[in-house]
């Protein structure tokens, strides 16, 4: 892989492990960020060119892309940062790839799947956990049972969060729920549903959740009806449940800058120790209308070492000549197969 790539927001807590592993691979990406400061000091750590620019000046983006083949963005929230970029990806016909699991940024670069092939550019947004080995297991669910009508998906991590992840989370608190149903996006209230899931070690209670493949589990797949969930201890499920009445609460700046306070106090994210430890496996499930029904589970690494495999495979991938032109999903642009090219991750058919 010689093409040259950037990876912005490389300062912050998960484009830093990418960042490092890519420098590993005996790759040299250009590192970059708003704050010179800080992407100039890891810069100079890991001996790579690096480049300072905020996203609110259009043609500080484009210069800051300037010999670029493709961008890797990871400075979130995504909902905020990702048009700019993509904005400028296109002009500089640069491929764009993030790792949100923000279901607003897939609708919103799916709308411009047109104008992408146009510029020959590649937008391939949700190439980290969530949501490369959930939109995978779609993906071959539905290749095992290609007339299903309801896809479910369940997750099961171990391990913390980063600020990012958190900032992102507060910012959404007030929002509610969200699935899919009979093709369009649908509203429903935080915690709408509890079910249990096998993940391998017998029934867990999850609780829905409004991530990413509502809205990729659709484009990849087609199954017009998506449900997803997590594993939730009593006290999140409460909390989620609380959070119907006190949206009003939830959504006000006092409680956002207060809560995002106490994010930035805290750690960045959890340690290589965590990390090592840390297990994710995911579950799935399809049926149709003639009782029909396919189920598996995947198995891998903690989430943010999910990210950091999943975004250079992604990456490198794109630049070895692997791009197609337009709005993608993981599966869709490398199959449903891609994920299991990643260290330590197997799949089991039930």
């Amino acid at each position: 892989m010689t093409s040259p790539y950037l990876i912005y927001g490389a300062n912050g807590y998960t484009g830093d492990l990418i960042a490092r592993e890519a420098v590993r691979r005996g790759q040299q990406p250009v590192l970059a960020g708003r704050s010179a400061e800080a992407v100039r000091a890891l810069a100079s750590e890991l001996r790579l060119e690096h480049r300072a620019f905020a996203l609110d000046d259009a043609g500080a983006v484009d210069e800051g892309l300037k010999g670029m083949a493709a961008v890797l963005h990871c400075a979130g929230p995504f909902v905020r940062t990702f048009r700019p970029m993509a904005d400028a990806c296109l002009r500089a016909k640069a491929h764009y790839l993030d790792v949100t699991g923000e279901i607003d940024v897939f609708e919103q670069l799916a709308a411009r799947d047109e104008e992408a092939r146009a510029a020959g550019v590649m937008l391939l947004p949700g190439v980290g956990f969530d949501v490369v080995p959930s939109d995978c297991l779609a993906a071959h669910l539905e290749r095992r049972l290609p007339s299903a009508t309801h896809l479910a998906l369940a997750f099961h991590s171990v391990g913390g969060l980063s600020r990012g992840t958190a900032t992102t989370m507060i910012e959404n608190l007030h929002r509610g729920g969200l699935i899919r149903r009979g093709g369009a996006l649908t509203p429903v209230p935080a915690a709408w549903k509890t079910r249990q899931v096998d993940f391998g070690r017998g029934p867990r209670r999850v609780v829905s959740i409004p991530w990413g493949d509502v809205s990729t589990g659709y484009h990849s797949t087609g199954i017009s009806n998506i449900e997803v969930y997590t594993t939730a201890t009593t006290p999140l499920l409460l909390a989620m449940k609380a959070s119907r009445v006190l949206r009003p609460l939830l959504a006000s700046s006092a409680v956002q800058s207060f809560l995002k306070r106490r994010v930035r106090a805290g750690p960045p994210g959890p340690t290589a120790e965590h990390r090592a430890r840390g297990r994710t496996v995911l579950w799935g499930q399809v049926t149709d209308e003639a009782g029909g029904r396919a189920e598996s589970r995947l198995y891998g690494p903690e989430g943010y070492t999910f990210t950091m495999l999943t975004a250079l495979a992604a990456v490198e991938k794109a630049l070895s000549g692997s791009a197609r032109a337009g709005f993608q999903t993981a599966s869709k642009a490398y199959g449903p197969d891609f994920v299991l090219g990643i260290e330590g991750v197997t799949r089991e058919d039930l």
